[in-house]
């Protein structure tokens, strides 16, 4: 049971498309999550940055 066991835990295939689906959602969650903190700021720059262009 214990040989099971470290084989299914050791068994690694499949796992790298899992793995980086799985990356690629949390960086896109921390992303998301960062510019609704940021909103108002990148807001107040870009608005500055039109003026300063006009």
């Amino acid at each position: 049971m214990l040989k099971l066991a470290k084989k299914w835990f050791n068994d690694e295939s499949g796992q790298a498309m899992t793995e980086y689906g799985l990356l690629i959602a949390i960086i896109a969650v921390a992303v998301v999550g960062a510019l609704i903190l940021l909103k108002d700021k990148l807001i107040g720059v870009f608005t500055k940055a039109a003026n300063e262009l006009q």
